[in-house]
């Protein structure tokens, strides 16, 4: 499964681009986000991404869980959303 790693500075537009072409083509990834900053961006690409995917007529779920990352001899808690593509009900 590709992970997306999202900062504060990452802009929410090319994340969801990102996320949406992931979904396409493999259908999950993970979104990871250390910080409130981060999970900020996190949470508006995923929603963007969701009106990206709209034209083709998928949807998208996100399921948050807090992992533990090794960065830089530093043990730090993300969070991360396991994105799952949806064919939405009509």
């Amino acid at each position: 499964m590709e992970t997306l790693r999202v900062s504060g500075k990452s802009r929410p537009n090319a994340v969801a681009g990102a996320i949406a072409a992931l979904i396409r083509t493999e259908g999950q990834l993970e979104v990871q986000a250390i910080g409130p900053a981060a999970v900020n961006q996190a949470v508006k690409a995923l929603a963007i991404a969701r009106s990206y995917l709209e034209g083709d007529h998928l949807d998208l779920t996100a399921q948050p869980a807090f992992v533990k990352l090794e960065l830089e001899s530093e043990e730090r808690t993300a969070l991360k959303f396991v994105v799952l593509s949806l064919k939405p009900v009509r």
